[in-house]
């Protein structure tokens, strides 16, 4: 008995692992809609070429429509023997309209279409990220111009640094989701090119009309290299790489906020929404959901590299290596997605301790440099000399065990007689941020302005759609 799918030339059914390790359909099941679009998009330019007949083109679209119903619906039964969403499209086919579905695979091979598949789901993918990711920049914002002058610490290794507005912090991850957006619009421009056409490897000897079904399909042109065509997956890998930096985004993002609800920190606290308790410890509140936001990120790397690894020995063309790229892929996909809705409900949920932020910005001495930098432009000390003299002024507060503010006059004209009263005009956390007036500075009115600025681009982006 020769095999259904592949004809004559196979005799004998295929041994039990071998079908088992063959199988992809509990994948690219998540296909189907794509699958059918084009192979709706390929019936209707072999119709038009003349290669088939307008009826049979005609009945196989009805009976595609029918297909994409009953699987919507969840009333379709996939076949594992069947192997793919492929064969099992076209097997329902064929008990909906007879032979005609057999015609539906003219001048196409499993390559190109599988290829096409997974390029028109990993677009679909790209706009549902961007979505996704403007969302959460416009949550960002949001909480931006409502803090933009709410005061915090600012770090560097860790360690408090210099005092900076809660909405300029925010508008960090901002410009970085703008990134993320770019790195994954220029993925879509690459990726949106038509394999479908390319058939095994070769092309075909029918005269279809490629560029008809990439219009069809939304793509921009069909691929220009039959090889190619079929055995590139740049296009995941360059997705996957820009979901990887999202991730990682997400994931430092989420450790801050992991580190800023510790009650050794406490400049945070969320809501029930978003965290949950221990089933010993009746007092616990744990940030699991920021947690489980970095956690996903190992999913989404793992993903790539997975990936890289499958790819980096394959020579042309198509391999059968290349049906491992769909699951890791999807699974990465997803994990980004959940991650950037969790991050999402947590920057809209988190409420800020503005009393402890305050107090924290003003420890460690965090108005150190503002203290050089007065010496500079009022005494005209070389910065060096006031990095050295402001060192002293700190090594006397920590020696009294005093902040900065509090070091009497006496004592910094001691170190440097020509320190003035005036000073203490530029040792509070406000006076400091007030200060960093630059481009791209922490000052309360850059924070509302940019803010402002991004809430404008956003609603513009939204409206064009």
């Amino acid at each position: 008995m020769s095999n259904k799918m592949w004809g004559g030339r196979f005799s004998e059914r295929p041994d039990e692992i071998m079908e088992e390790i063959n199988v992809s359909i509990d994948v690219d099941r998540h296909l189907f809609a794509q699958d059918i679009a084009a192979s709706k998009a390929h019936a209707a330019m072999l119709a038009t070429q003349g290669i088939i007949t307008a009826s049979d083109a005609k009945n196989i679209g009805k009976g595609l429509d029918t297909i994409l119903s009953e699987i919507g619906k969840g009333g379709f039964a996939f076949k594992r023997a069947l192997e793919d969403i492929h064969m099992n499209v076209e097997s329902r086919l064929s008990e909906l309209i007879g032979p005609a579905a057999g015609r539906l695979h003219t001048a196409r091979s499993r390559n190109d279409q599988v290829a096409t598949d997974f390029r028109l789901f990993v677009r679909d993918v790209i706009d549902e990220t961007d979505a996704a990711l403007a969302a959460f920049q416009q949550a960002l914002v949001g909480r931006a111009l409502e803090h933009a002058g709410t005061v915090m610490p600012g770090f560097t290794h860790l360690q408090t640094a210099q005092p900076v507005t809660f909405g300029h912090h925010l508008l960090a991850y901002v410009e970085m989701a703008a990134r993320d957006r770019g790195r994954f619009q220029d993925a879509r421009k690459r990726l949106n090119e038509s394999p479908l056409g390319a058939a095994a490897l070769a092309g075909t000897s029918f005269p279809i009309d490629r560029h008809a079904t990439a219009k069809a399909l939304l793509f921009d042109r069909p691929m220009a290299n039959s090889l190619d065509a079929v055995s590139d997956r740049d296009f995941v890998l360059e997705t996957l790489s820009a979901a990887s930096i999202c991730a990682v985004h997400m994931s430092r993002f989420a450790e801050e906020i992991v580190i800023w609800t510790s009650p050794l920190v406490g400049l945070i606290r969320l809501s029930d929404k978003f965290t949950t308790g221990s089933s010993i410890m009746p007092q616990k509140r744990n940030p699991d959901a920021a947690e489980l936001v970095r956690a996903k990120t190992g999913r989404v790397i793992g993903a790539l590299n997975g990936l890289l690894i499958v790819m980096k020995g394959l020579p042309l063309a198509y391999q059968k290596d290349m049906q491992e790229d769909k699951q890791g892929a999807m699974e990465g996909f997803a994990a980004l997605s959940l991650a950037i809705r969790a991050m999402t409900g947590m920057v809209r949920d988190l409420v800020p301790d503005e009393a402890r932020m305050k107090a924290a910005a003003g420890e460690g001495y965090a108005t150190a440099t503002d203290l050089a930098d007065w010496l500079v432009r009022t005494l005209k000390m070389p910065f060096r000399g006031a990095h050295h003299v402001t060192g002293r002024i700190v090594a006397k507060a920590a020696e009294g065990g005093v902040a900065l503010h509090e070091v009497p006059l006496s004592e910094m004209q001691a170190i440097e007689p020509k320190i003035t009263k005036d000073v203490f005009g530029v040792l509070s956390v406000e006076s400091s941020v007030k200060s960093r007036t630059s481009f791209g500075g922490t000052a309360p009115k850059n924070v509302a302005s940019q803010a402002k600025a991004w809430a404008k681009r956003l609603e513009k982006e939204r409206k064009l759609g």
